[in-house]
């Protein structure tokens, strides 16, 4: 919070895997100068996504369109994260060609730019994006201090709410940058602190009801 309100960003989404009690207590402290923006980032049965503007954690597990539904249902944002990262099991590259035009109906923007990604991934989430007619972001996907606003999205115009961000995607300013390779060395050991703490990712229940078609884990 303290190196996002001093490298100037204004706004902050939290998109911690499948909780937000970490976001919802950071809303609590921020300065008056930087909004917090409650999400999740929700592993479900087909591929990541990310829920922004949540009051309540999403479980993992449901399907993908099951997933943006409830996402909605609370006023919220369904962003697809690094569609086309090779290196991540979770992204939505492994979809049918079919499965990924539905679920894109229901998605409100795209990672277009990922300052973790390796690779082509990012050029090709882009011409998706433009090809769907979608919002594109980027985002830092900072897992350390160093990483926070390495890469952001700029937009005119006050940002208050869910709605106030889907207007202001479409021209919004992407400022794309990756972050140091150092900073991405230290993220497995922070993992390990982490899970000694006991703030390893969860692995969510799956409610009796769904029936996912695929699962994976990292």
């Amino acid at each position: 919070m303290r190196a996002a309100a001093t490298r100037g960003l204004t706004h902050l989404a939290i998109t911690d895997h499948e909780r937000i009690d970490g976001a919802l207590a950071v809303r609590k402290v921020a300065p008056p100068e930087l909004t917090i923006i409650v999400g999740e980032e929700i592993r479900s049965a087909e591929c990541d996504l990310i829920g922004l503007y949540l009051e309540e954690a999403i479980p993992a597990g449901l399907p993908a369109a099951d997933t943006a539904r409830r996402i909605h249902e609370q006023g919220g944002l369904v962003g697809l994260p690094h569609p086309y990262d090779r290196f991540r099991s979770s992204g939505g590259a492994r979809l049918l060609e079919a499965e990924l035009d539905e679920l894109l109906d229901v998605v409100d923007y795209i990672e277009v730019f990922n300052a973790r990604l390796v690779g082509s991934g990012n050029h090709r989430a882009a011409e998706l994006a433009a090809r769907r007619k979608l919002p594109g972001a980027a985002v830092s996907d900072a897992h350390t201090v160093f990483e926070v606003a390495v890469s952001y999205v700029a937009v005119d115009g006050p940002v208050e709410s869910a709605a106030d961000l889907r207007a202001v995607l479409p021209g919004a300013k992407l400022v794309m940058s990756r972050g140091s390779y150092y900073a991405r060395a230290v993220t497995p050991v922070a993992k390990i602190v982490q899970r000694w703490r006991g703030n390893s990712r969860r692995p969510g229940d799956v409610p009796p009801t769904s029936t996912p078609t695929a699962s994976s884990s990292r």
